[in-house]
């Protein structure tokens, strides 16, 4: 057996069952069980892609010279369309061969119940008491093929009279009222995304990926990979300016001008880390996490290493309410009827974020604390910026072993240096601090809607392992449509759909590239979401008032059936 061997679905299941970290890329199948703790993006990518075709992620994560060095972990090939398994982090179930041989056997034995006709059984009572695994297997089979058709759909839940109480009939199957509403709202989500996007069948989708691997050989071709030095030299200048003005008012007692410059200061230069976590500036690993230390933890604060953990699952996973850290707000935010279930992290170790008596109150009121919350969030970023270089997940080994040391290094010195040098040696008294504090962290409120803007007006809903990654990343993702004179004020994010399918583009080449995925979008059928900044914050407002209605709906029937006993879904 070579790295040439043909490898059947079932073998590769019974190889991921034993342990394994397999996934397929172009065409073959490699195992990665001793890279993935090295990989410099962490190892949770690898979890989300296992059992899965994971060509279209790894080529637009990795250049070319990386991806050549995947062939030393070859194992074998696949035959023909590889059907995606959900990997077990995300709930697959992978069975050793003797469970597979174990279920095939039973699956024949009801195939022959079935086709006996003298038997005086049928095969509706043998699925209801048989116990053999492979029933389920059968019931996920229908499962898949119910999304992959879009009928039948199960009642959905109607939002139109939510002060009339308007819930919907309860399932049956034994489902508690609460546990009938979340599913079906989640059910509603998935069903007008069905409806809205192309199909979920094996040659759409596989049409959707051979022209987004066209489009990308083209990206590639055409330069867009290719760094404008001269493009980092004026955002330079203007980083330079802003922080020679933040000093010189600073040092004339101007605080509140200048804490105003510094938050413009880290406003813009926050925008060059994001380039240089994506490897988008000099695209060396080594070169650009410096430039992402320096920025990020030496003038900033923030840890480089957290927003890249954290960043690259979102990139895989984006919008997922269980994988997604990025949405994972509760109990300020839910952008999904998911969270009122009180779900499991799989980014945090399983963390539960509990639906609790404070989350159903504060989601409520969450369109109006949308923007007061977003108006201080930088000071949360801290908190999860030391959590992570505490923990053992920042513990990186290989080339990258220095990335964690360094980073303690230059975060403590900006905490030296903002605290000490700036807040107390240079102002001198306690009011003059506090308006200092507050107004400087205050100013890069604008970057905090920018990050939520493309993806929280978004859907959420989960279309299974089917789903192609283009697809995927253009219906959890939206461009802000503005003027090129003010690409300066979004540093690159308003072109967050086209940076999701190729986030290694240099920031500057996104404007020009988003014609080219303008015209995927057309040929695919894929809708190409964009709106202005007003309308944009328009859509993330909806969302969050549309799931805090979904959670009054929620209260209400609870609170029926306490009072009443009854459901109160009719």
């Amino acid at each position: 057996m070579g790295v040439d061997q043909i490898l059947s679905r079932g073998e590769v299941e019974s190889l991921i069952a034993a342990g394994n970290t397999l996934v397929v890329f172009q065409g073959d199948v490699l195992r990665l069980n001793t890279w993935a703790d090295k990989h410099p993006g962490g190892s949770l990518v690898f979890q989300h892609m296992i059992g899965r075709d994971a060509t279209d992620e790894m080529n637009i994560s990795h250049s070319i010279r990386t991806l050549k060095t995947m062939h030393a972990y070859r194992i074998g090939k696949i035959s023909g369309q590889w059907e995606n398994f959900t990997p077990p982090i995300q709930g697959g179930v992978f069975r050793s061969q003797e469970e597979q041989d174990a279920a095939a056997a039973g699956l024949a034995a009801l195939h022959k119940l079935d086709s006996a006709s003298t038997t005086g059984y049928d095969s509706a009572y043998v699925s209801e008491d048989s116990s053999d695994s492979s029933v389920e297997g059968l019931e996920d089979a229908q499962m898949r093929q119910r999304l992959i058709s879009g009928s039948p759909k199960p009642e959905s839940v109607g939002f139109a009279s939510i002060e009339d109480a308007a819930f919907t009939k309860a399932a049956q199957d034994g489902l508690s009222s609460k546990e009938t509403y979340i599913a079906n709202s989640i059910q509603h989500n998935i069903d007008a995304d069905l409806d809205k996007y192309p199909s979920l069948d094996a040659a759409t989708q596989r049409d959707i990926a051979v022209k987004f691997q066209a489009l990308h050989e083209r990206v590639r071709n055409e330069g867009y990979y290719d760094l404008r030095p001269i493009e980092y030299g004026k955002e330079m200048l203007r980083y330079t300016a802003l922080f020679i003005v933040f000093v010189t008012l600073l040092n004339k007692g101007w605080y509140f001008f200048s804490a105003c410059f510094l938050g413009l200061f880290w406003h813009q230069i926050m925008f060059t880390a994001h380039d240089a976590g994506h490897r988008g500036i000099t695209a060396d690993i080594t070169k650009d996490t410096m430039i992402g230390i320096f920025i990020a933890d030496f003038c900033c604060g923030l840890s480089i290493g957290w927003w890249k953990s954290s960043h690259n699952v979102h990139h895989l996973v984006t919008n997922s309410p269980e994988h997604d850290p990025d949405i994972q707000n509760v109990p300020l935010f839910a952008t999904s009827p998911s969270f009122f279930d009180s779900i499991s992290s799989t980014y945090y170790g399983g963390f539960v974020f509990p639906w609790d008596a404070f989350a159903g109150v504060a989601v409520l009121f969450q369109k109006y604390t949308y923007y007061p919350i977003m108006a201080v969030a930088r000071f949360n970023l801290y908190i999860l910026s030391w959590g992570y270089l505490l923990s053992p997940r920042s513990r990186t080994k290989g080339k990258m072993w220095w990335t964690r040391p360094t980073e303690i290094v230059g975060i403590s010195v900006y905490f030296f240096m903002f605290f000490y040098v700036c807040l107390w040696r240079s102002i001198p008294t306690w009011t003059s601090r506090a308006i200092f504090l507050l107004t400087s962290h205050l100013i890069t409120m604008p970057l905090h809607v920018q990050i939520t803007l493309s993806h929280w007006g978004t859907s959420t809903a989960d279309l299974g392992p089917a789903e192609t990654f283009a697809q995927r990343q253009l219906r959890t993702t939206m461009d802000v449509a503005c003027p090129q004179w003010l690409d300066f004020i979004h540093g690159g994010l308003q072109f967050q759909a086209v940076h999701h399918l190729f986030p290694r583009v240099p920031r500057h080449n996104l404007r020009k590239l988003q014609a080219l995925v303008r015209d995927f979008c057309k040929e695919t059928e894929i809708e190409y979401l964009i709106h202005d900044f007003v309308a944009g914050n328009g859509k993330v407002l909806g969302k969050l008032q549309e799931v805090a209605d979904q959670a009054r709906i929620l209260a209400a029937c609870q609170a029926h059936m306490a009072a009443t006993g009854e459901s109160g879904l009719h």
